[in-house]
């Protein structure tokens, strides 16, 4: 609901919502996994939409270390993104024209996981930021099975 009535990226991004599975899939999803790493990212963007560039070049990385993890013998390794998606400058919209489906990731709350409540069960940072002159705590997790 939270993406629906309240998230611009809603519909607009292959990798969010409606384009993600449902909640009971995701559901099924984190109880498959027993481990994740969890990544903290802070930063102070001078204007809103220069979230999405910082996003993208961080998503690349961890992207590639998804892939190195997964070649050192963790085959169900998975990432959730620490922000939408953002890999292309302009999405398709629609996750079956995706023109980057080896790199599209889902953020952790398109999988309905409450961020706020789990990164505060491991004593990490996170409050409701009311500007862009406030510091963003972004959390990305990659699952290991």
């Amino acid at each position: 609901m939270k993406c629906m009535y309240g998230c611009g990226e809603y519909g607009q991004n292959a990798s969010c919502p409606p384009n993600v599975p449902s909640v009971s899939e995701c559901e099924r999803f984190f109880r498959e996994y027993s481990a994740a790493v969890v990544f903290h990212f802070d930063k102070k963007v001078e204007q809103p939409e220069d979230r999405h560039a910082w996003s993208s070049k961080v998503n690349m990385k961890l992207v590639k270390l998804e892939r190195e993890v997964f070649l050192a013998g963790y085959e169900r390794a998975f990432l959730l993104y620490m922000d939408s998606c953002c890999i292309c400058s302009e999405c398709s919209k629609e996750r079956e024209n995706c023109k980057e489906p080896r790199l599209a990731r889902p953020s952790p709350e398109a999988m309905a996981m409450d961020v706020f409540t789990t990164v505060r069960q491991f004593g990490f940072p996170i409050e409701v930021r009311t500007d862009y002159s406030q510091q963003m705590d972004r959390y990305a997790f990659l699952m290991i099975e």
